[in-house]
């Protein structure tokens, strides 16, 4: 019994101890700001073959540089699938230049970008991924998953934003057979996010609550509600107040809330997808906002986090917003 436990122990340790909650304080450029304001994109890495960016890719960077010039921008969150098809080989891949530095260009999108993996770039080597935040002043990618910690400017008021990595928790989708996850590659290391994940919601006294990842909890789109989240993620985010989940996986956006948690899918950054297979797969009234157009030319959610609410807009990359709503402050067992 003693060895048992200590062997729960000696696991347990990393799971506490490897991921830095240190805060992170914006820079303090006007001290008049009471807000922090970000981008959410996914699924926008390009092709792997020239000219390497889609015309949806470079659309969607022109809007969000628009975008977070007018609005503010402090950082991006990239959910994923940041190098199609099959993510990049190493740390000296030509993809980092081809898709994202050379794209990303504008000043006002020389933020930091904070990023997960999805399963395209599971199909590659990962580990160049994170490698990468040592060559970049703002790829910042420290760990598969991890977490995010910020005082909102000139308020009491705290936000957390936890960096999944959905396929280490519920295994790869092979798009061309039944697009659906396969199960985790190695369980221990699914365990052990999963407990990682619980640890930190458990604890977490954030004023606002975000949980971050690429395969969707809820969709209507082709791939449709993940059943490994449903049954691992979605009852915490339930328990522990979660403010929102975001994600990408599926090409298009939207938006939804069920039992008081806001999900929000941002996956037009690259390719865009009207397809609605699983319209009626999701809870009945939870849709609130969809779009997959070609029309669009792509597309993005911009948030603003302030003293009481969060406001996310969705955004078109041909230059207009489509949807705006407002999540509220969490309420505290």
């Amino acid at each position: 019994m003693a060895l048992t436990l200590l062997s729960i122990l000696i696991v347990a340790v990393p799971v506490i101890y490897c991921y830095p909650t240190a805060f992170q304080d914006l820079e303090k450029s006007n001290r008049n700001r009471t807000s922090i304001k970000f981008l959410a994109v996914g699924d926008w890495g390009g092709v792997p073959y020239p000219p390497y960016a889609t015309a949806v890719q470079k659309a969607t960077a022109r809007e969000m540089s628009k975008v977070a010039e007018q609005m503010g921008a402090d950082f991006v969150l990239a959910l994923g699938d940041n190098f199609y098809y099959k993510g990049v080989n190493s740390v000296d891949s030509p993809r980092f230049q081809e898709t994202f530095e050379s794209v990303y260009t504008a000043k006002s999108l020389r933020v930091p970008w904070y990023v997960v993996a999805g399963n395209h770039d599971h199909a590659g080597n990962v580990k160049a991924q994170i490698e990468y935040t040592h060559r970049s002043d703002r790829w910042k990618f420290p760990s598969y998953y991890y977490e995010l910690n910020f005082h909102i400017p000139n308020t009491e008021k705290t936000l957390t934003i936890i960096m999944l990595d959905t396929v280490m928790l519920c295994g790869n989708s092979l798009d061309f057979v039944d697009k659906k996850p396969q199960g985790p590659l190695c369980a221990v290391d699914a365990n052990r996010q999963l407990t990682w994940l619980q640890q930190r919601l458990a604890r977490s006294k954030a004023d606002f609550l975000l949980v971050a990842g690429h395969y969707p909890v809820w969709s209507v789109s082709e791939h449709g509600p993940t059943d490994c989240l449903l049954k691992r993620v979605h009852p915490l985010l339930i328990k522990y107040n979660v403010t929102a989940y975001l994600c990408g996986h599926d090409h298009n956006l939207q938006y939804l809330e069920e039992a008081g948690v806001g999900y929000v899918v941002s996956g037009a950054g690259n390719f865009l997808d009207p397809d609605i297979r699983h319209w009626n797969h999701v809870p009945k009234g939870s849709l609130k906002f969809f779009t997959g157009q070609a029309s669009t030319l792509g597309g993005f959610v911009h948030a603003e986090v302030t003293n009481d609410k969060i406001f996310l807009t969705f955004f078109q990359a041909k230059g207009t917003s489509l949807y705006r709503t407002v999540l509220h402050q969490r309420k505290m067992n």
